[in-house]
């Protein structure tokens, strides 16, 4: 008896301690029909990840991950989706099918993790959002103090939320929900802080496709950086001319490093600026090179002559794959840099009126 009762317990300790072997997610969405679906993004595209029929209301997706991931949930042909980190666990979604942003998910610590950082977003989101209509009506009164004071509000709260998600990334470095938060605030930051950030991180994390993507972006980074020396490039002007980006930059004491396109609003509002900067510099030095992501030639072209843009350009029409804008880790646009006649990179990302001070402070 006394072995059975050993036995016992030591069957109840194991049962206890073993690992998820995989996630069962029950799926209750009040007005749903058909069956539901589970989804990753992948490179090109969504990756379908299980499906599951809908009876009484509810569905079982099952499956199992090598970590916990965000994935997202819909209904079997219908566009909303929401998103769900799946991890080996027992889980439960909770909600409507006409509301699924407003779900309620059980079982995943990373969920958890991820919605204590979502509703303070959220909140702040519908601050600004209600901020900025004001400011609209304000602008559309004429009173344009009151708009330009609101709007810089509503930048300020916006700046807040991106803070909000570093801050997660800083204090939950184990955390598996960081690479989602790091990959939404990626743009905005540094290369010098992205690096630090990263670096900071659970090793466990090293094998997130996220994560290893923004290290090898960061890589990439680095070698455009500030006193980096710009990687050189051949492409074609409107001529079908190959245009070597170190012969441009040799003629010039410095040369701002444009990538553009006709159909970025705004680029096309930037640009008008960049002529301007250009008239009253370029006897004393300062050139422009154009590398637009155009896919169009004829409208390429089109803006070029409608802007008013002579200086030189070149474009390979691949959108937003143009090798150059690869070369250079381009992700948005307008998106620029100055070279000196060497080809060091001495600034980035300089507009409006820090275009025209940074470009005087160089040439004076």
């Amino acid at each position: 008896m006394r072995k059975l009762i050993i036995l016992a317990a030591l069957l109840a300790v194991f049962a206890c301690s073993r690992k998820q072997e995989g996630y069962e997610i029950k799926v209750n969405l009040e007005g749903a029909e058909g069956s539901v679906l589970l989804e990753r993004r992948g490179e090109t595209g969504w990756i379908p990840v299980d499906t599951a029929e809908i009876t009484n209301g509810t569905a079982v997706l099952q499956g199992e991950v090598n970590h916990p991931e965000d994935h997202y949930l819909s209904v079997l042909g219908e566009r909303p989706k929401t998103i769900l980190f799946v991890e080996n666990a027992q889980m439960e979604v909770e909600g409507k099918v006409n509301s699924l942003e407003k779900v309620t998910v059980t079982g995943s610590k990373t969920h958890d993790e991820y919605s204590s950082v979502n509703e303070q977003i959220q909140q702040i989101g519908e601050e600004y959002m209600a901020l900025y209509q004001e400011a609209r009506e304000a602008a559309a009164a004429g009173d344009t103090a009151k708009a330009q004071q609101m709007m810089e509000q509503v930048e300020e709260l916006y700046n807040s939320t991106n803070s909000i998600q570093q801050d997660f990334v800083r204090n939950n470095p184990g955390s598996y929900a960081v690479p989602y938060f790091l990959s939404r605030v990626q743009y905005g930051l540094e290369t010098e802080t992205l690096d630090e950030l990263l670096s900071a991180l659970n090793p466990e994390l090293d094998s997130v496709a996220t994560i290893v993507a923004l290290k090898d972006r960061v890589e990439k980074l680095k070698t455009v950086s500030i006193g980096k020396t710009a990687p050189d490039f051949i492409m074609d002007d409107p001529g079908g001319n190959p245009i070597r980006f170190s012969d441009v930059y040799a003629q010039h004491e410095y040369t701002l490093l444009d990538f553009w396109a006709a159909w970025c609003g705004p680029c096309r509002a930037e640009n008008p600026n960049i002529v301007a900067v250009y008239n009253d510099y370029k006897d004393k030095g300062f050139g422009v090179f154009g590398v637009s992501l155009d896919r169009d030639r004829e409208a390429w072209l089109k803006a070029i002559e409608d802007d008013r843009l002579t200086w030189t350009h070149v474009s390979d029409l691949s959108y937003w794959n143009n090798a150059a804008a690869q070369m250079y880790v381009v992700n948005s646009i307008p998106s620029s840099l100055i070279v000196d006649r060497n080809g060091k990179i001495v600034a980035k990302n300089k507009r409006d009126e820090e275009l025209r001070e940074t470009v005087a402070d160089l040439l004076k």
